[in-house]
């Protein structure tokens, strides 16, 4: 989902990754929680719009169920912290497997009873009891050079990018919203094409649920490709003159895809037909408080970003934080 400086290393070369996000799984707009459930809801005004992270916690992902509370994930050891949106206090809930075992993107499901973590280099998949912080499934995918970036949640799957090898992870969810006990591979094909280096990025749902949304940093030098869930052969998205080099997180809200360029501090919106097939830019977000935002989740009418500071050396003492901006309407 995300990018971190050139030069800096986390477990291998974070350093050239437009990477890793997150963001709210929509398909048919009523299905999963921050995006369909929250976009309905009014943030009072005065909650606080931005909270600060733990020192030295890396964040990368965001996620937001149904509930007013924001999940981060750590790149540094894998902690999540919870942070209440309506005082900006929180605290560990899940704690991380240690150094080199990153959470990276993270979703929430809608009964809020589990987590779905990203683990980065470590080639894992993770599966942690919200309310006890318990790994429940743990499964490592890919081969040497994996890295499991984001995530997003479908009616019957949590679907993971690998930005590094031409190839999507698929974790079943029975009725019940239960994972399997095993995770299939789905090769890309099509137009899809993988770089040498750091490739796939963020992952959403199209409106109509029928596919699936990746971001691709080679492509046209940075695209977002329709994926179809069946085969796994991608379609370069139409976004007229948009161009994303630095697209990472993905955030739908009905028909409005929210993509978060994190190098550029700035988040483009497009609208979307059903399908995913094109887009037509709307809008473009900035803000003074983005320090290289790198994913994005909704809540009432805002969208709350983790400011990643990848052109910082990360230290135990360095400052991390959330900033909330308005949603775009029309």
């Amino acid at each position: 989902m995300s990018q971190l400086p050139e030069g800096r290393t986390v477990e291998r070369s974070f350093a050239r990754r437009e990477v890793l996000g997150a963001a709210a799984a929509i398909g048919s707009a009523a299905l999963l929680g921050p995006a369909a459930g929250a976009a309905r809801a009014a943030s009072p005004g005065s909650w606080p719009t931005r909270f600060p992270l733990p020192n030295g916690f890396q964040p990368e992902g965001i996620a937001i169920g149904r509930s007013p509370y924001a999940w981060c994930g750590s790149i540094a050891d894998g902690d999540v912290y919870r942070a209440s949106l309506a005082t900006g206090r929180g605290r560990i809930v899940v704690e991380g497997l240690g150094a080199g075992r990153s959470v990276i993107g993270l979703k929430i499901d809608r009964q809020e009873r589990r987590l779905f973590l990203s683990g980065g280099f470590s080639r894992e998949i993770r599966v942690a009891d919200a309310r006890s912080g318990e790994m429940v499934r743990l499964f490592t995918v890919g081969a040497e050079g994996t890295m499991v970036n984001d995530v997003v949640l479908t009616p019957g799957a949590a679907w993971f990018t690998d930005s590094f090898r031409p190839q999507l992870y698929r974790l079943a969810l029975d009725r019940r919203g239960e994972p399997a006990h095993e995770v299939a591979t789905l090769p890309l094909g099509g137009a899809w094409e993988q770089g040498t280096d750091f490739t796939a990025n963020g992952i959403a749902r199209t409106p109509d649920g029928s596919a699936l949304l990746v971001v691709n940093t080679v492509v046209e030098g940075g695209s977002l490709m329709r994926v179809d869930p069946r085969d796994g052969i991608a379609r370069r998205v139409d976004l007229a003159d948009l161009a994303i080099p630095f697209g990472d997180g993905l955030l739908l809200i009905g028909r409005h895809l929210y993509i978060v360029q994190q190098r550029l501090n700035q988040v483009d919106v497009v609208r979307l037909n059903a399908a995913g097939t094109r887009g037509r830019p709307v809008a473009r977000i900035t803000d003074p408080r983005f320090r290289i935002p790198t994913t994005a989740a909704a809540w009432g009418d805002r969208i709350y970003l983790p400011n990643a500071r990848f052109d910082v050396p990360p230290t135990p003492d360095t400052e991390y934080d959330v900033v909330a901006v308005d949603q775009v309407t029309g």
